[in-house]
């Protein structure tokens, strides 16, 4: 008993470390990008768009999350299983991002723009499926605005 008395708090503390150690990897995946996700080529006028397709819950989560750049035409495409009014935050998003809010047959209902690290929500102002962030000011800069209609494979066009 005295040896055990003795090594009790060595004991709690090696427990404590390997918890730690344990949770390391959980840690660090909170604190990186997601890897790079399949793409789609979507169309809006002339503009060809990379978007990458989030589809589970933890691509969606995470989307641009610890990103630090995003090439010119590129983006991030949202895609939900159904209709619901949609809520996004900046929360560990490095970059500006602007976002579209899609109905299912690719016509923009809103748009936003959005603060790197900022956790104020910006929501669709209607039931959607789809959601687009591209670069901040990305859509501004070709006079896209609620109405226009995107084509490409998930709008089935």
């Amino acid at each position: 008993m005295p040896l055990l008395r003795r090594h009790g708090p060595l004991l709690a503390a090696l427990q404590i470390a390997a918890l730690l150690l344990a949770a390391a990897p959980a840690v660090r995946a909170q604190t990186e990008a997601q890897p790079r996700l399949d793409t789609v080529t979507l169309q809006a006028g002339m503009h060809l768009i990379r978007a990458e397709v989030a589809r589970t819950p933890q691509q969606t989560s995470t989307g641009m999350m610890f990103r630090r750049e995003m090439g010119a035409n590129e983006g991030m495409l949202f895609v939900f299983n159904d209709l619901e009014p949609r809520c996004f935050w900046m929360k560990n998003t490095l970059l500006p991002l602007s976002i579209a809010f899609i109905d299912d047959d690719g016509r923009i209902t809103d748009l936003a723009d959005m603060q790197p690290l900022s956790e104020q929500n910006h929501c669709s102002s209607r039931a959607v499926r789809f959601a687009l962030e591209m670069n901040q000011g990305w859509f501004a800069k070709r006079g896209i605005k609620p109405g226009f209609k995107l084509k490409g494979p998930p709008f089935g066009t």
